[in-house]
């Protein structure tokens, strides 16, 4: 990870990351964190749990399964550093 992105917070790098690989219509990511304080993952701080919504024509052609696969493999850094949770919603342009 650069130095530039290790200080912007999680939520500005998951956002760069996918906007970069996916290109999406629509984009939508929460910090969900707060709600699941005391439970396994969270801490201090939150930066844990996310819900995220993407609109992309990048998952055109593929099962529910390996989109999230993508977005996954794209934010293995964030869930190696502390990223545990994130809730997908992932479409097509004609699914919305």
């Amino acid at each position: 990870m650069t130095e530039q992105k290790k200080h912007l917070s999680r939520a500005a790098r998951i956002e760069t990351q996918l906007q970069a690989l996916f290109t999406p219509i629509a984009f939508e990511l929460s910090d969900d964190s707060a709600k699941h304080a005391g439970h396994a993952g969270a801490a201090p701080g939150g930066e844990t749990h996310y819900r995220l919504r993407l609109v992309s024509a990048s998952f055109e052609g593929l099962s529910r399964v390996a989109r999230q696969r993508l977005v996954y493999q794209a934010l293995r850094e964030e869930f190696d550093r502390g990223l545990h949770a994130l809730s997908l919603e992932l479409k097509t342009p004609a699914e919305t």
